[in-house]
């Protein structure tokens, strides 16, 4: 039982202030001044070259003939 004993004191006290820390870093990171251009830009990836609906294909797809 001494293992056990030993790593649920490990657990109880410092991992829980190493998660804590890593989250509270986590979040600064996102947060931090400067990223809000990469946030937008990530956000808005998926519309980066829509200019027009895609064509409608209501055909068979396309096959390519070696």
């Amino acid at each position: 039982m001494e293992t056990y004993d030993f790593l649920r004191h490990f657990a109880d006290s410092w991992h829980l202030l190493f998660m804590t820390l890593f989250f509270l870093g986590v979040v600064v990171w996102a947060l931090r001044p400067g990223s809000n251009k990469v946030h937008r830009e990530a956000a808005t990836s998926i519309f980066r070259n829509e200019d027009r609906p895609a064509p409608d294909r209501a055909g068979p797809p396309e096959t390519k003939e070696a």
